[in-house]
């Protein structure tokens, strides 16, 4: 059994390039948020603990989160590894996760830092119908108006904006960036470009993929 690591920076497209993996490897998608979110419905002592922390507005622990991944690996969907996606940030966690379960490869989707600002900041939704547009790549056919339910009245995330973009950005470059030094002298690390058709940048993770089975 072994897992993929999806990577890469805040807006380069990792959820919608997951679903293209799941669909040709057959693997779940696991990401800490959604683990998070079940381990709390659940009311799992797992989730309870993390639940302190949350509540505290403190992050919750590597050794919490990993005991989730631990689970989540146990379950019979899982019995081929998983895409982790958001997951490990940190060489601490990259390492903890080293001892529960075999990276087969980290993919890593490649996009410059000014593209992944004018990718967010220019994001915007039907609060209706929940449609999304962008105002280079997708803007909706008449100002405001939503193509899919005709609702009036488009909304932007509070946090779609280029000082907290940016601010993630940094934090990315920080402390989730040397991972790729990590994994790649593990001799794990594929990057990818990922400032391209969405098509595309799902063609060229699939590659590295069959490659690196021999298929």
């Amino acid at each position: 059994m072994a897992s993929i690591v999806l990577f890469g920076p805040p807006g380069a497209g990792k959820g919608t390039q997951a679903a293209i993996i799941m669909a040709e490897t057959g693997l779940p998608q696991v990401s800490t948020g959604d683990m998070l979110r079940a381990a709390l419905s659940q009311g799992s002592s797992l989730g309870m603990e993390a639940k302190s922390f949350m509540e505290a507005g403190k992050l919750v622990p590597d050794s919490i989160i990993i005991g989730l991944i631990e689970n989540r690996l146990k379950e019979n969907d899982a019995s081929n590894g998983v895409l982790l996606d958001g997951f490990p940030r940190t060489i601490a966690q990259a390492e903890a996760l080293m001892e529960i379960e075999e990276v087969e490869v980290v993919l890593s989707i490649e996009v410059p830092d000014e593209r992944i600002i004018k990718r967010i900041c220019g994001r915007y939704s039907c609060p209706q119908c929940g449609a999304v547009y962008h105002d280079s790549f997708n803007p909706t056919t008449s100002e405001d108006i939503c193509d899919n339910c005709s609702h009036h009245g488009m909304k932007r995330r509070a946090d779609d904006n280029e000082e907290t973009v940016s601010s993630r950005l940094k934090a990315y470059h920080s402390q989730t960036r040397p991972l790729a030094d990590w994994y790649s002298q593990r001799g794990l690390f594929q990057a990818v470009d990922g400032d391209r058709d969405i098509e595309l940048v799902g063609q060229s993770l699939l590659k590295v993929l069959s490659e690196l089975r021999g298929e």
